[in-house]
């Protein structure tokens, strides 16, 4: 049965029949030669003994987008897995055929590869199910934090913008231009206070004390003129006693 799941081949026979308990074995293809499918490894493992299921892990989706743009549609995989019956037919076949030609024959299109195989102890098919799924795991997370950078990225560039362009109308409207960018007409005035200096800061407060001064000199002057004219109105009443009381009886 063969079974096509987000760019990978799965290709695996019927469970072998009930009687001696066998424990099956797992190889480990390193390199996968272009345009090998899984049923081109079947038919060479076959030779040697029971093959159970068989596993090819697809290139990456970035590489066959630039084999597309490149004009090429040919699917390849990286790596694969090989199950057999019988682990001891698998440590034979690892150590049997390792550095050796895939092909038999001149004329078949892998003889010029080399197996690149390697027996996993104690390794099952459940290992591995687990192991793609975890890193299919991986690769959505890396994705999305990919996704979240770039987002990221690009509200930090528009924020910016904006920002670029609220100083630009900023420095036309210094400049006497409109937020347009016409020119402002001459006659028209800009309303501003200058920031006294120093100078004027402490002349001013110069003036002030100089004027709070005159104004307490201006008050002791008032009191004392009404003062001296209180005295002057009580003289004849004072002329009248005091003289009412010097004369004689």
């Amino acid at each position: 049965v063969l079974f096509r799941s987000h760019g990978e081949v799965v290709e695996e026979d019927e469970e072998p029949k009930a009687g001696k308990k066998v424990i099956p074995g797992i190889i480990y293809l390193g390199h996968i030669p272009p345009r090998m499918r899984p049923r081109h490894i079947r038919n060479m493992m076959s030779v040697h003994g029971e093959v159970g299921r068989v596993f090819l892990q697809a290139e990456d989706r970035f590489v066959r987008k630039k084999k597309k743009k490149a004009g090429t549609n040919a699917k390849d995989f990286t790596e694969g897995w090989v199950e057999f019956c019988d682990k001891r037919v698998a440590k034979l076949v690892a150590t049997s055929l390792i550095n050796t030609p895939m092909g038999t024959r001149k004329k078949n299109r892998f003889h010029d590869d080399l197996w690149n195989m390697k027996y996993l102890h104690r390794f099952r098919w459940a290992h591995l199910s687990e192991r793609l799924a975890y890193e299919r795991q991986v690769r959505q997370q890396r994705m999305r934090a990919e996704v979240s950078q770039a987002k990221r990225e690009t509200n930090f560039y528009v924020q910016n913008v904006e920002k670029s362009k609220k100083f630009a109308k900023a420095d036309r409207k210094r400049a006497g231009q409109s937020p347009s960018g016409v020119e402002a007409p001459v006659g028209r005035s800009w309303n501003f206070t200058q920031r006294s200096t120093e100078d004027e800061i402490q002349a001013h407060k110069a003036r002030k004390m100089e004027k709070g001064e005159r104004n307490q000199l201006k008050q002791r002057l008032a009191k004392v003129k009404e003062f001296e004219a209180k005295s002057q109105s009580s003289r004849p009443l004072l002329a009248k006693i005091f003289n009412t009381a010097g004369a004689p009886e």
